[in-house]
């Protein structure tokens, strides 16, 4: 069982928060939803519009197309959606809308009725759709008091709503209610952080990346940690590194052109290693680009930023689940090793929602300072892992130094050549081991079966998975940890295909060029989208 209800309206007009709640509420009822969110970097006004996909069975992604219910709170939904409805589709609107196949309702009536604001004009209608469906209001009614804080006045404004329509077409299906997750990518790295032990969240605010710095400071009191807002993102990465050294577990999050800002603070960390993590959510570029539509084109960025030459560890999950794991990877990386962990993500997956049965962290992150300071301590001694001692200012009477030049044991200042070749040896003898590290996470994930093979990675799994449903003969491969790349996992993974495809949101494909690089492999055949939009699993069907 499948149903698709689009909602849409104006900046302004609640339309992510009406789509969040009826989410929600069909995930009380036993279902699986997707929730796609569209919309300009417009304040008010503009076209919003969520897609909301329900299933029975567990699903991943929306279509642009196909929708049963659509939900206009203005003309321009209609307008612009109308060659996307299915022939039956119904559409719910206020007695203003102008549409063929209309359930009106009369919203103006019920607003000056209950004398409340015009936005509950959402949560009137999503109330009339979810009779539609043959849904209890009291599965509704809990939502609403739960997302809206117990606001009396939107739980009568849904009640006229779901009571102003017949029943309609009621989904026969009843699966068994179950407690499950309906949560979005930014959330779920918030959640991974917290679970990490963060001590600090330093961020500038920079769309899509911004709602993890919200979703965390809403947080913080409960979970005894820190969110700062500075000035800049060079402020925000410096003041990072500073923290991190103190002894915070430290995290900064931001987009493109902030990361861009981040670089010389990130080479300085390879340098002085001082552990820290760094949260990217792509946006389409380059440069502003569309600023609140998705891409994958800053993957190189990731791989490469900073001057010179350091160790560093990229993850790109993939969903929800993964980005709550592989959050909590980053940090025990990080601070385990003393190096840069980037998680890399984009709008689609920071601002969509997805239902997520369970999460199954395999690590457990920790500062990774040694408890005893020796006297003749030293802030960069080699050893055999590569990984100096860790400890932090204040913990004894030796100094503890961290440096941006190249240095001694000790932390001072070297010119010599020959102190240039140990410590670059040395900081470098860290890959080996995190690469090992790397092995026991599930770097590469196969999904499916067959012996032609779709290669991805990042935000693209959800249309993915939902394809190979559909087809033949296909597996996924996902690649979830870009640096170090996993080789010989990834070869292995794909020793026996006969046909082998690149999906990709980016102009170039930028992971057949990281895999070309790292395995010598050139992946012809590629399905690259650079629209700002997703893929969709019938998109991605049509093309193969």
């Amino acid at each position: 069982m499948e149903r698709q209800i689009l909602i849409g309206g104006e900046a302004g007009q609640g339309i992510a928060k009406a789509a969040e709640i009826l989410g929600k509420a069909f995930v009380r009822e036993g279902f699986y939803v997707f929730n796609y969110r569209d919309y300009p970097s417009l304040i008010r006004g503009g076209h919003n519009f969520n897609v909301l996909r329900i299933s029975d069975e567990p699903i991943m992604s929306h279509e642009f197309e196909g929708h049963d219910i659509v939900i206009a709170l203005n003309d321009d939904t209609i307008v612009k959606h109308a060659a996307e409805m299915k022939e039956n589709a119904v559409i719910f609107a206020p007695n203003r809308v102008n549409a063929e196949k209309k359930i009106s309702v009369d919203t103006d009536a019920i607003i000056k009725e209950l004398n409340v604001p015009r936005i509950m004009e959402n949560t009137i209608l999503i109330a009339a759709a979810w009779k539609r469906f043959g849904m209890p209001f009291e599965t509704l009614e809990k939502t609403i008091r739960e997302e809206l804080k117990s606001n009396e006045a939107a739980v009568t404004a849904a009640r006229k709503g779901y009571d102003a329509v017949d029943a309609g077409h009621a989904i026969e299906v009843k699966p068994a209610k179950k407690a499950r997750y309906f949560i979005s990518g930014s959330q779920a790295v918030a959640l991974g952080a917290i679970a990490a032990g963060i001590d600090l969240y330093i961020a500038y605010p920079m769309t899509p990346a911004t709602p993890v710095l919200h979703y965390l400071a809403a947080l913080q009191t409960k979970y005894d940690y820190q969110v700062i807002q500075l000035e800049n993102e060079i402020g925000v990465a410096n003041a990072a590194l500073g923290a991190s050294y103190a002894g915070a577990m430290t995290m900064v999050g931001t987009s493109g052109g902030g990361f861009a800002l981040m670089g010389e603070a990130m080479s300085m960390q390879g340098m002085s290693e001082v552990p820290l993590v760094a949260y990217l959510a792509m946006r389409n570029a380059p440069s502003t680009g569309i600023p609140t539509y998705t891409g994958q084109g800053d993957l190189k960025m990731a791989v490469n930023i900073g001057h010179g030459e350091y160790p560093k560890v990229v993850v790109a999950p993939g969903d929800p689940r993964e980005a709550f794991e592989r959050t909590i990877e980053a940090f025990y990386l990080a601070y385990k090793y003393r190096v840069l962990s980037i998680i890399v993500s984009d709008k689609h997956l920071a601002e969509s929602t997805y239902t997520i049965d369970d999460f199954s962290p395999r690590v457990k992150p920790k500062r990774f300072i040694i408890d005893h300071v020796p006297d003749d301590y030293k802030s960069y001694e080699i050893t055999e892992t590569g990984v100096s001692p860790r400890a932090v200012p204040g913990q004894a009477d030796v100094p503890v130094r961290a440096t941006s030049y190249e240095h001694d044991e000790y932390g001072y200042t070297r010119e010599e050549g020959e102190w240039a070749i140990k410590m670059n040896d040395k900081r470098f003898r860290k890959v080996k081991y995190i690469a090992e590290e790397i092995d026991k996470l599930e770097p590469v994930s196969v999904y499916g079966s067959g012996d032609k093979v779709i290669v991805s990675w990042g935000s693209t799994k959800g249309a993915i998975m939902d394809a190979i449903k559909r087809l033949n003969g296909w597996k996924f491969v996902q690649v979830s940890y870009i640096e170090p790349f996993p080789v010989d996992q990834f070869m292995d993974a794909v020793k026996d295909a006969d046909r082998i495809v690149l999906v990709e949101n980016d102009v170039t494909g930028l992971l057949g060029d990281i895999i070309a690089e790292k395995t010598g492999m050139v992946i012809e055949e590629k399905i690259l989208r650079y629209d700002a939009r997703p893929f969709t699993p019938e998109y991605i069907i049509r093309r193969l």
